[in-house]
C-alpha cells in the first residue's frame, strides 16, 4: 500500500550569464546586446507561483520538507526577488518546522554581495558552484569568476550567517593532475564548508563538450584522484553518504537530495522543472514536466506548459534503484513497498543474485550497494529493468540530482 513519503519542492530559474561547455542543464545564457537586468524577473516569480496554486490540489493538507532553488544561476535574481518567491511558496504550502531552504549560487562579488539579502529572505542552506579554485580549468569550463571570487564566496557565506552550505567541485578536468585535483580540495576544505559535492566531469550528450571532446586525463589518473580525494575527505571529516556527496555532520546532508534518493515525493515549478507525486487516491505515481524554454513557460496556458503522465508500473524498480543504490549506506528495504506500492517479493530474485554476484552487500533488511556494485553501478541497474521496458536498451548515466 503507498504511503505519502516527505514532500519536497523544486524551483527552476533557468538564466545564467553564460552556458557553460559541460552544462546540459536547462539553462539559458544572457543574448548577445541583452542586460541582466532584461531578465523578467518579477514575471516569472508570479508564474512560478501561479505553477504552485496549480500544483497544490495534488498535494493537500502536507507539508514541504525541504526547497531547493536551482538553475540556470538562481544568485542572478535579486533578494527581494527570491523573498517574494519564498513568501508566496509558503501562502501557499505549510513548512515543516525544520525545512531546509537551498538555493544554487555562483561566485563572483555581483552574486556573493547579495549572500545576506537572501539568507533574510529564507534561504538556509547555499549551493556555491565552485567547480574548481585553478584558473585554467576555469577557464576550460568556461566559468566567468576567478579563483579569488571563489574563496570570497565562500567567506560571504560564513560572514552571511549560513550555518550549512555546500562548495560544488569537479575533478578530472581537461589536462588536471593528481596533485591539482587534490590542491582543488584542500581549498575548499580551507573554507570551512560544511558539504562538499565532488564528482567526476562526464561528456554529455547536447553539450559543446561532447560535439568538440576536450583532451580528458587518463583512466589511470582518474582512478588516482578518486581514491586520493577520498582518503583526504575522510582523513578532514567529510563522511561520504552519497556518490558525490560528502558532510562533516549528519545534519549538513542535503536532506533534499536526501528525498530524491529515497525515492520521495517533490513538485517541480518553472521552465522545465520535473515532479514526482504520490497519488494515494489513485494507487498511482504521477510524474509532471513543464516547458523547457522559458518563453513558452511564460505565455502559454497551463494545458500546454504542463505534461503529466503516471510512472508505468513496470519501470519503477529500476526508478526506485536508480536513486536509493546512490546512498553509501543504502535504504532500509521497508522503504520500497511503502514507496513504490509494490511487494518487495517481486524484485528479491534480482536482489538474491546480486548479493551472490557481490553487487549488493548481504544485510538483513537493508538494500546496500557493495564496494564493487560502485564500480559496476550501471550493470547493477540494468538488472532491475523489466524486459517490457523502454528503457532496456539504452545506456544509463548517473548524474547529479
Amino acid at each position: 500500500m503507498l504511503t505519502n513519503p516527505p514532500l519536497s519542492l523544486y524551483v527552476h530559474l533557468p538564466w545564467c550569464i553564460k552556458k557553460c561547455p559541460y552544462c546540459d542543464f536547462n539553462s539559458h545564457g544572457i543574448k548577445q546586446g541583452q542586460q541582466l537586468s532584461d531578465i523578467p524577473e518579477q514575471q516569472y516569480v508570479e508564474r512560478l507561483l501561479e505553477d504552485l496554486a496549480q500544483e497544490v490540489p495534488k498535494v493537500w493538507g502536507r507539508r514541504l520538507h525541504s526547497i531547493f532553488i536551482g538553475g540556470g544561476t538562481p544568485s542572478l535574481f535579486s533578494a527581494a526577488a527570491i523573498d517574494r518567491l519564498l513568501s508566496g511558496i509558503r501562502a501557499l504550502l505549510p513548512f515543516e518546522g525544520e525545512i531546509e531552504i537551498s538555493m544554487e549560487a555562483n561566485p563572483g562579488t555581483f552574486e556573493a554581495e547579495k549572500f545576506l539579502g537572501f539568507r533574510q529572505a529564507g534561504v538556509n542552506r547555499l549551493s556555491i558552484g565552485v567547480q574548481s579554485f585553478n584558473a585554467k580549468h576555469l577557464e576550460i569550463l568556461g566559468r566567468v569568476h576567478n579563483p579569488e571570487q571563489a574563496i570570497a564566496a565562500a567567506e560571504f557565506a560564513h560572514q552571511a550567517g549560513f550555518n550549512s552550505f555546500n562548495l560544488d567541485l569537479m575533478h578530472g578536468l581537461p589536462q588536471q593532475s593528481l596533485q591539482q585535483a587534490l590542491g582543488d580540495l584542500k581549498t575548499a576544505i580551507e573554507l570551512k564548508p560544511q558539504h562538499i559535492s565532488w564528482y567526476q566531469l562526464t561528456l554529455e550528450p547536447n553539450t559543446l563538450f561532447y560535439q568538440q571532446p576536450p583532451k580528458l586525463p587518463q583512466d589511470e589518473t582518474l582512478w588516482d584522484i578518486q581514491e586520493a580525494g577520498q582518503q583526504l575527505l575522510a582523513e578532514q571529516g567529510f563522511k561520504q553518504y552519497e556518490t558525490s556527496a560528502y558532510s562533516t555532520e549528519l545534519s549538513s546532508q542535503s536532506k533534499h537530495n536526501l528525498n530524491y534518493w529515497q525515492f520521495g515525493d517533490y513538485l517541480g515549478i518553472g521552465a522545465g522543472a520535473h515532479g514526482k507525486i504520490t497519488r494515494l487516491d489513485l494507487n498511482l505515481i504521477q510524474r509532471t514536466t513543464k516547458k523547457r524554454h522559458p518563453k513558452d513557460y511564460l505565455q502559454q496556458d497551463w494545458a500546454q506548459v504542463a505534461q503529466t503522465s503516471m510512472i508505468p508500473e513496470h519501470e519503477i524498480p529500476f526508478e526506485f534503484m536508480l536513486n536509493a543504490l546512490r546512498l553509501i549506506e543504502g535504504v532500509p528495504t521497508t522503504i520500497y513497498p511503502q514507496r513504490t506500492g509494490r511487494l518487495l517479493a517481486d524484485i528479491q530474485p534480482e536482489i538474491d543474485r546480486a548479493v551472490d554476484d557481490g553487487l549488493l552487500k548481504s544485510r538483513a533488511g537493508w538494500l546496500q550497494v557493495s564496494e564493487k556494485g560502485g564500480l559496476f553501478l550501471n550493470e547493477l541497474l540494468q538488472r532491475f529493468i523489466q524486459e517490457s521496458s523502454p528503457l532496456a536498451t539504452p545506456k544509463i548515466s548517473i548524474r547529479e540530482l
